[in-house]
């Protein structure tokens, strides 16, 4: 199986997508370990688009614990509620924000982080099991392109995980 991503160069975040999402798919087809999945779609998430932190937290009890990732190190646990992550959970929707650092209760993992969006990905009951958390250096990297396209992804490791 091929596991280098391949796109267009200079391409414009739409087109990634649309070349990002088809090669996603098949990564991760028959395949339904939790850990395994996570960890694959985050490492080809890093290459395809090169965000500065990108990972998953899990939801285990009354709070998110740390799951696959990719960058720097990052917070073990978050309150539900609390932080973009656990106000994407306690909301259960997607949190797009242009400036951490106006986000009530922000929770700085690293302070190079400037811009974020989280995703929150559900189970068979229609409970937020985990949220997608990635982090820009960049204000305002993320918008309502990111928002549709990161949660049809995140539709896709539902279905492969989560509600198999």
């Amino acid at each position: 199986m091929e596991t280098t991503f391949t796109f267009t160069p200079q391409a414009d975040k739409t087109t990634r997508y649309h070349e990002f999402i088809p090669q996603m798919a098949l990564l991760i087809k028959d395949e339904h370990e939790e850990v395994s999945v996570l960890a694959n779609v985050c490492a080809a998430l890093k290459e395809c688009f090169g965000w500065f932190w990108i990972g998953f937290y899990l939801v285990r009890g009354e709070q998110l614990i740390l799951g696959p990732f990719q960058g720097s190190t990052a917070c073990y646990r978050i309150r539900k509620g609390r932080g973009v992550c656990g106000t994407a959970w306690a909301e259960a929707h997607t949190q797009v924000v242009p400036d951490v650092e106006q986000f009530p209760g922000h929770i700085a993992c690293s302070s190079l982080s400037r811009s974020e969006i989280v995703v929150p990905l559900y189970n068979k009951d229609g409970q937020v099991c985990a949220v997608l958390d990635i982090d820009s250096e960049h204000l305002a990297t993320f918008d309502d392109i990111d928002r549709q396209y990161l949660e049809e992804i995140c539709c896709l490791i539902e279905k492969s995980v989560y509600l198999s």
